[in-house]
């Protein structure tokens, strides 16, 4: 990695381990004291269960698997198996399964015929986990943005408390090249630092406020200020994120990125490659050859490109603010109906398409409908999955919501999606529970005071500007779905456990959906009604069950 790139790692320091744990965790991790780092030798069931913890741990997912996976062991009452665990750390230290099972013969196979034959499905059949401890905002949502292959658990801004101090100060990114070069790296750093005091500032009152109104416990309450609050928190934001990737996944992401226009995300793929060819050299070879080096040039040249005929153009381009979450249904298939049927009937016949589809243009609204009821009748739950004949038909929504709600949102990546940058334009949505707890001239001053801060960067860097923008502001986006993604996501985001803010985008689109196809529509399973508290009354629940599969567990694994 340059000096030049380096300059971007976040200053923010990983995990520090006594000498004792650092022997113990090194077989299982890359690079422990590093903020990227590979996970290795562990099941696949240790491995899911750990990088699902990204979204509520407040610490390293590393720390987690010390203290909650390898200590109980070691410092446990079964002496006999903690010796085990120690003769296998020993083991994996000393190469491991690596040595004895003659790697380099596998990595000359994935030389010879991914790296020179380009074989890319063979790259399918592998990868690996990977953890980022402490990213930004930008850099994270950028990552996500790559759809196929690479499965992203993040830390939750609604769950975890973001106020606390790492070294003396807050957890966000400081792009200090970039902000040094343009003279703002004071007025960054107070506007940042003015955030997450109010943040910290208005956490208690908010959860003595929201104590005297709701009856739920104090555990409910405060993770509902946590994400009643979050709307302050700025995309320079720190967090943690965990990817399972396939090969040919993580080396598209690195040619992504290696030469962005954002240096944190350059530091980002030297990192990931770094980590990766410790566990997977022979997976990324090309990562290094021209034509490689090529295709970066003109992945990150494609929008720089585009924006450049943007700036001819602009004069045409009739500029439209959001001032409020707002979902518009732009585009649609006016013959959805038929082509949903015709699909439908096709795989229980012996006929062509052309001759389903004529049949289905004659049909009569009675028979149309009795063949929807035999299609999609009879679900109990939004986990009766629809079929595929629901695939055959399109639907695109243009929509502006707060970034914080967008950010569950952006997860339903199989569907084509594809967002603006994150900006103060459209201004930002004031949580209710702000208003009426009488905090809204603090939250609001604090959120109109980066839309200054804002305007600045954006004339000298749009993509930097985008780390000062708070989640509570508005973006939009569209989403390019079929008719089954759509059944999926609004049954899903609508549901009690969803938050309020996604939850109105996913009704609105509901109520289009209606609309235009009310034949469909009314097989969808949404909730329409509004919760003040999401997952409201369902610890108890949650817990039981949890409880009830452990012994089932234990009943099986003892037999």
């Amino acid at each position: 990695m340059d000096k030049k790139t380096l300059g971007y790692k976040p200053d923010f320091s990983g995990e520090s381990w006594t000498a004792e744990e650092l022997a113990i965790i090194e077989p299982f991790a890359s690079d422990p004291k590093g903020l990227v780092s590979v996970l290795t030798n562990l099941p696949p069931e240790i491995t899911g269960a750990l990088c699902s913890r990204a979204s509520r741990a407040s610490g390293s997912l590393l720390k987690v698997l010390l203290k909650e996976y390898l200590d109980p062991i070691l410092e446990g009452e079964d002496r006999k198996l903690a010796g085990e665990l120690r003769d296998t750390i020993a083991f994996l230290k000393n190469g491991g399964f690596k040595n004895i099972l003659n790697n380099q013969r596998a990595q000359a196979f994935y030389a010879k015929w991914l790296s020179q034959y380009g074989d890319d499905s063979i790259a399918q059949m592998t990868g690996t986990h990977i953890v980022f401890w402490g990213i930004s905002q930008v850099a994270m949502k950028f990552l996500e943005d790559r759809r196929i292959g690479l499965e992203p658990i993040e830390k939750s801004t609604r769950y975890v408390n973001f106020g606390n101090k790492i070294g003396g100060r807050y957890l966000y990114y400081i792009p200090k090249p970039d902000l040094e070069k343009h003279g703002l790296l004071k007025e960054y750093t107070e506007t940042m630092d003015h955030l997450f005091d109010t943040y910290v500032k208005l956490l208690p009152p908010l959860v003595e406020w929201l104590k005297a109104n709701f009856d739920d416990k104090e555990s409910v309450l405060e993770k509902k200020a946590f994400d009643t609050l979050r709307g302050l928190l700025p995309m320079a934001t720190l967090g943690q994120v965990a990817f399972r990737g396939n090969a040919q996944a993580l080396e598209y992401v690195i040619s992504r990125t290696l030469k962005s226009p954002i240096g944190e995300l350059r530091w980002i793929a030297n990192a990931m490659k770094t980590e990766l060819d410790k566990e997977i050299p022979s997976l990324l070879l090309r990562l290094n050859e021209e034509r490689s080096q090529e295709y970066q040039d003109y992945l990150v040249s494609r929008p720089a490109r585009v924006r450049e005929a943007l700036n001819e153009l602009e004069s045409k381009v009739d500029i439209y603010r959001n001032e409020k979450p707002e979902v518009r249904l732009v585009d649609f298939d006016p013959q959805a109906e038929d082509k949903i049927l015709t699909a439908i009937l096709f795989p229980e016949s012996h006929a062509s398409w052309e001759s389903v589809a004529r049949t289905v243009a004659k049909l009569s609204n009675e028979e149309k409908d009795n063949v929807f009821e035999a299609y999609l009748g009879g679900r109990k739950g939004r986990w009766y999955k629809t079929g595929r004949a629901l695939e055959n038909s399109f639907l695109r929504f243009e929509v502006t919501m707060n970034i914080g709600a967008y950010r569950d949102l952006q997860r339903h990546r199989m569907m084509t999606q594809e967002r603006q940058r994150f900006s103060t334009h459209h201004g930002f949505d004031l949580p209710p529970e702000i208003k009426e707890a009488g905090m809204e001239k603090e939250f609001s001053e604090a959120l109109e005071r980066t839309h200054d801060l804002f305007v600045k960067l954006e004339a000298l860097d749009p993509d930097l500007a985008q780390y000062v923008v708070p989640l509570a502001y508005r973006m939009r986006f569209y989403q390019y779905q079929n008719i089954r993604q759509a059944f999926w996501e609004s049954e899903l985001r609508t549901i009690s456990q969803g938050h309020p803010d996604y939850r109105f985008i996913e009704q609105e689109k509901y109520k289009l959906v209606k609309e235009q196809f009310p034949r469909i529509a009314k097989y969808m399973l949404v909730d329409m009604q509004n919760y003040a508290i999401a997952r409201r009354n369902t610890e108890e629940r949650i817990a039981a069950k949890e409880r009830d599969l452990v012994e089932k567990l234990k009943k099986r694994n003892q037999s």
